[in-house]
């Protein structure tokens, strides 16, 4: 099952025209074995982000885990070598009080860091609180804040859909918003 795409290429000569070191490209993922979000957000040279693209990766739930997770692994592997995202932001595992979902992401978590891993691209790692705050400010913001800033941000008529995919467009935001922080206070 190849991954959904729903917004627009890159207005230039396609995703990959500028290579300059100047433009950052982030591929942000949220993990699940029903449903993985993505997103993939450069920041241009001029310090704009832009939505490359967004989607879901879906998996049907009779298949055995294995299948599951191996449609998850390619989707991701395909991605990256599409767009080349200089780096891989991922959501960490939080376990709320339903361990067998947090078991389920963890599984859907491993098959998207190998991938990110085989493909020798850096991998970075958020809390929910901590996507939220670099994105809204606050770390409990509800989801209407959060697709309000990814909106804003991305100068978007209205949030990428389904919700999987705009937590993924909004974790490739932090990672973006953190790096121009860092930048800003002379980290690297």
């Amino acid at each position: 099952m190849a991954p959904a795409t729903d917004a627009p290429r890159a207005q230039a000569a396609g995703p990959h025209a500028n290579t300059d070191e100047e433009e950052w490209r982030v591929l942000g993922i949220d993990p699940g074995t029903a449903s993985t979000g993505y997103g993939i957000v450069v920041e241009t040279r001029t310090g704009d982000f832009a939505l490359l693209a967004y989607g879901v990766i879906s998996t049907m739930p009779a298949q055995p885990m294995p299948l599951r997770l191996r449609e998850i692994f390619i989707d991701i592997r395909n991605l990256i070598d599409e767009f080349e995202p200089h780096e891989v932001a991922i959501e960490e595992l939080f376990f709320g009080r339903n361990v067998t979902n947090a078991i389920s992401v963890g599984q859907a978590r491993g098959a998207a860091l190998l991938a990110a891993a085989l493909s020798d691209r850096p991998v970075v790692e958020y809390t929910p609180a901590a996507v939220k705050q670099a994105l809204t400010g606050y770390g409990n913001a509800d989801k209407q804040q959060m697709q309000a800033m990814v909106r804003t941000l991305l100068e978007l008529d209205e949030a990428p859909r389904p919700d999987d995919a705009a937590d993924g467009v909004a974790i490739a935001l932090c990672h973006l918003q953190t790096g121009r922080y860092r930048r800003a206070i002379g980290e690297s």
